[in-house]
């Protein structure tokens, strides 16, 4: 299975969307001996699910910065709305912290300084912390012990397991890069993965 995953197709995409989605339904169904909360054992399958899934986003978030162009950097489909840099250091911001935090990790850095982040419109830069915010993401939630991801945890607010996490990080995250993808189809070019 790691060899399929670690290939760079679409085919690894679709395989690791339905292994995530099968392990949450599996996981988020499956009756434990404490009602909702999971064990050990699920709560790393969850865990090894987003992993895989982060990688086939970093892959393509990483593809599409390299496919821009850096006059298209600044381009946004009207006002009010992330230009292409401006959602790819939003992605990279999320691996510093949003993806990490939700796991009950720590961030790369304080609020403030993810936030001087968000004018960065240099590609060279911009594809070096979305390189830096995936691997932090991954590295930080590759340390955290399954044992302390069986019960329920707030995250905004919500009480929400694991596997709500998962969906909620996850979904922003694959929201972002259709967004990606639509900006990168308005100016005609081509996904990496699509050729």
């Amino acid at each position: 299975m790691t060899s399929v995953l670690s290939g760079g197709s679409s085919i690894r995409g679709r395989v690791v969307r339905t292994v995530l989605v099968a392990c949450l339904v599996v996981v988020f169904f499956a009756p434990t001996s404490r009602g909702q909360n999971l064990t050990p054992d699920s709560a790393a399958v969850v865990k090894a699910a987003f992993l895989a899934d982060l990688e086939v986003m970093r892959d393509k978030f990483l593809g599409l910065a390299e496919a821009f162009p850096q006059d298209k950097y600044t381009w946004r489909p009207m006002e009010g709305v992330r230009s292409v840099s401006e959602v790819l250091m939003l992605i990279a911001n999320e691996g510093y912290g949003f993806a990490p935090m939700a796991f009950g990790a720590d961030t790369a850095m304080s609020r403030e300084e993810s936030q001087g982040l968000n004018d960065i419109t240099n590609k060279a830069e911009v594809v070096d912390h979305v390189t830096k915010g995936f691997a932090y993401a991954q590295e930080t939630l590759e340390a955290i012990d399954p044992a302390t991801l069986t019960d329920a945890r707030n995250l905004f607010g919500q009480e929400r397991t694991v596997p709500q996490i998962v969906l909620f990080v996850g979904g922003d995250m694959h929201e972002h890069l259709g967004q990606l993808i639509a900006y990168a189809r308005s100016n005609e070019i081509v996904p990496p993965w699509s050729r």
